[in-house]
């Protein structure tokens, strides 16, 4: 569970930040997880009102948080009930400071999510991949699409941070998203949930477990969850924005026909549908352009005059607030996400020295877009009888296939991981542009376009990418002496991939890329444990992320891998008899070759505007340095609390934008200068931090007891695109609740529980993720310099939500 810090903890926290050792680290909290639930699990005569052991499967084998040397934040299926998290967007609070999730563009379909400031904003095009590895049960999941399906019986969330080429299937260079979902338990149980909340939300969900038949033992879950619109559509039948329709199930069977050998085989499928955030017109005419006169653009054959920008139609409103009803209606329908796969894990157990486990996964992804976030809020531009508000029609499916194949055990004074791993992936994305309103003679007034021209409209890029993966991987272990114990370990990996963009503006391409890497990445650990209540461990690790191509390029451009050095001291320590744990990091990361995005809306003639980005490798070396704390303090019987802080320092080289030079030579073709342009790092303020308290009041004689909960996290503001010098803006998230829990329903030992609970507790509003894309100038295909600044468009958070919910136990 994250246990972030109070004000209590100040001289705590100075003590931790000089145990870091270098002028450059910087601390990093690894979040302590469900005391109270752990604690419930603790033996009758054991100490209550300390902190408990937290065990963490990591490492590919159960071991004491404490004495993991990893930086890991874990979050518990206790924790995740009371913060209400239904899926991984809700952590976008930043209930992990140092994990960053955000949607892509202003949609829930596709989710980015980062870690020590290895964020890739468009990492959902189909030849491109994640900087940090997201797993379900050891399956890694290949696409940012599919993320943000509801989650069903989760025993915890390990985050782990930095890289983790060693330890999990796919080489990812920021860390790792583990998600352990719970396993089958061969005794007749479960649990029945409903519950109901404002913007007409509603969700439910049923967790059994079967008796063990044969040996095999059978697990189904389901559950569905709901969410209105936050922000309405005055387009009456059309959808509204930030509104969720998710559900899924997932059946589990687990097979012991020997105690030496276990099989467990699942199959879930998922369905999410939503629509976008708002994206709402937040300022006019920033930089002072000329605004054109109605006359001036009839003047110049109904086009804005060069240098100039539009007028604002009187029906847009210009709004530095969230707002509960956009402006002007459009056609919306939700997005539609659907994810399955099958999973078969078997670990064999074939001699006390060793282990052998098989993960066999196939998964699909498939989504249907239908983003209509902006209306006239963003490009293209008003003009007289003009078509605006720019459709998002767009596909993706996936299939992957994956197998891992590892080697678990010990012999005498050493321990060890190996493992070997293959990966194949298709994907392809198709998408249209068009505009389904359009524009009176002066902006007073608007009509719907006939949707059998939009739903038709030319395709503006169409592609597949193939890409396989092998790795060798593998950690050895010396435990020298009881207290101090050396890792060395490694991986090779080879990466194929090709793709091809076969339609680029409703024209048939033959545009390929072509690329085979190859890639060692050592690892080098030392642990020492000077007390029973301190380790002290020294990680030197490198990661790499594949290259590959991006669709939205007009030219297929490729790029190259990026790597990392990671270099990372920590301690974890417990003190005061056990009332406080305070564990804390500090890493250095050098990032060569920079994946880096270049993003332009470009009007073209047909009249839809093109979503044009150009991915390049940044020369030189980024650097990112960080520290992370994280405090538990558990000063009485039922009372605990925590914080935990991440401090984010990067700077990255300045790096050729590919795009401008392209519109530079429109205008100009004898001029071949390159451009280089200051680039960022998205999404990953300097400071964070995460504080919650919980304290149980037991009622009565038996379990029954009053529990609150309540959690605050603030971000500092961040950049929310590679290429653009605007920042979003910092947050404070309050979250709470309030339990009568484990009410005795029966002899049976049936119990209820009642909550009450509310996410951004204090209607806090905020920009999440802002852009002046509306802000530059472009070119047109005949030349024309045309401008497009209207104004900065942003995306806000979600307004407060709240409900009440029951759960039953049998």
């Amino acid at each position: 569970m994250i246990r972030p810090l109070t004000g209590i903890t100040t001289s705590l926290l100075a003590l931790a930040i000089a145990q870091a050792a270098h002028a450059e680290t910087v601390v990093t909290a690894n979040a302590a997880a469900e005391v109270a639930d752990a604690a419930a699990e603790a033996p009758a005569d054991s100490d209550t009102t300390g902190l408990v052991d937290i065990v963490v499967t990591a490492t590919k084998r159960e071991t004491n948080l404490q004495e993991t040397p990893i930086a890991i934040a874990v979050m518990g299926n206790e924790e995740i009930k009371k913060r209400h998290v239904q899926s991984l967007i809700d952590l976008a609070d930043g209930a992990i400071p140092s994990l960053r999730v955000a949607t892509f563009e202003a949609r829930q379909s596709a989710l980015t999510v980062g870690l020590r400031g290895i964020v890739p904003g468009d990492a959902n095009q189909p030849a491109r991949e994640q900087g940090v590895g997201v797993y379900v049960d050891g399956v890694y999941l290949g696409r940012q699409h599919g993320l943000n399906t509801g989650l069903l019986d989760v025993e915890r969330i390990e985050v782990l941070k930095g890289p983790q080429g060693t330890l999990f299937g796919r080489n990812t260079e920021g860390g790792a998203i583990n998600i352990v979902s719970k396993a089958p338990t061969g005794e007749f149980g479960g649990r029945v949930s409903a519950g109901f909340g404002n913007f007409g939300a509603y969700n439910g969900a049923l967790h059994l477990d079967l008796p063990e038949i044969a040996g095999i033992s059978f697990k189904l879950d389901g559950g569905v969850q709901h969410q209105g619109p936050t922000t309405r559509n005055p387009l009456a039948g059309a959808a509204g924005w930030n509104q969720f329709q998710r559900y899924g199930g997932r059946v589990a069977a687990r097979w012991r026909p020997i105690d030496d050998l276990t099989v467990d085989l699942a199959f879930d499928i998922n369905r999410d549908e939503n629509t976008p955030f708002f994206s709402q017109l937040i300022n006019y005419n920033p930089n002072g352009f000329p605004v054109a006169t109605l006359a001036q653009i009839a003047a110049n054959n109904n086009r804005l005059p060069a240098g100039t920008i539009a007028p604002l139609p009187p029906l847009v409103k210009v709004r530095a607030d969230r707002v509960d009803v956009a402006d002007i209606g459009v056609p919306q329908l939700p997005s539609v996400g659907k994810t399955k796969g099958f999973t078969g894990t078997i670990k064999w157990k074939i001699a006390p020295e060793i282990e052998l486990r098989s993960i066999t996964a196939w998964r699909t992804v498939s989504d249907e877009q239908w983003d209509n976030s902006g209306g006239a809020n963003r490009t293209p531009v008003f003009l007289p009888n003009a078509n605006f508000s720019r459709y998002s029609l767009a596909g993706l499916n996936q299939r992957q296939f994956s197998q891992e194949l590892q080697a678990v055990g010990g012999f005498g004074q050493i321990d060890y991981v190996f493992g070997l791993y293959y990966f194949n992936e298709k994907a392809s994305d198709v998408a249209r542009t068009p505009n389904t309103n359009r524009w009176n003679a002066d902006g007073t007034a608007f009509t719907i376009n006939d949707p059998a021209a939009y739903l038709n409209a030319t395709v503006a890029r169409a592609s597949t990418a193939f890409a396989k993966s092998y790795a060798a991987y593998g950690q050895a272990t010396w435990n020298a002496t009881d207290t101090l114990n050396l890792t060395l370990g490694g991986r090779y990996t080879n990466d194929k991939k090709n793709g091809a963009l076969t339609t680029i503006n409703g024209a048939p391409s033959s545009l390929t890329f072509k690329q085979d890497n190859s890639r060692f990445d050592p690892l080098a650990v030392i642990n020492f444990q000077p007390t029973p209540d301190i380790n002290v461990y020294a990680k030197y690790a490198t990661g790499y992320r594949a290259g590959g191509a991006s669709s939205r390029s007009l030219t297929y451009r490729s790029f190259g891998p990026e790597s990392v050095k990671s270099y990372e001291v920590g301690i974890k320590s417990e003190f005061l008899d056990r009332k406080v744990r305070l564990n804390v990091a500090g890493y250095l990361m050098d990032r060569s070759n920079s994946q880096v995005d270049f993003n332009f809306f470009i009007p073209q003639p047909n009249g839809q505007v093109r979503n044009t980005l150009e991915t390049v490798n940044a020369e030189g070396t980024t650097k990112i340095r960080g520290i992370e704390a994280d405090l538990t303090v558990r000063p009485a019987e039922g009372l605990s609390m925590g914080v935990s802080y991440a401090y984010t320092y990067w700077k990255i080289p300045p790096a050729r934008n590919t795009v401008q030079e392209a519109l530079n030579a429109t205008l100009t073709p004898q001029v071949t200068t390159p451009v280089f342009q200051d680039v960022y790092i998205v999404y990953t303020p300097k400071h964070a931090w995460s504080g919650s308290i919980d304290y149980d009041v037991p009622l009565g004689s038996g379990d029954m007891a009053l529990k609150f909960h309540l959690d605050a996290n603030y971000s500092g503001s961040a950049y929310t695109f590679d290429n653009e010098p605007t920042r979003n803006e910092k947050s404070f998230i309050v979250n709470g609740r309030i339990s009568l829990a484990d009410i005795r329903m029966g002899d049976a030992g049936q119990t209820l529980t009642v909550s009450a609970w509310a996410r951004n507790l204090l209607n806090e509003s905020h920009i999440y993720r802002r852009s002046n894309a509306n802000g530059s100038l472009v070119t047109v295909l005949n030349s024309n310099t045309q401008s497009t600044v209207l104004g900065d468009y942003a995306n806000f958070n979600p307004p407060r939500t709240f409900g009440i919910e029951a759960v039953v136990k049998f």
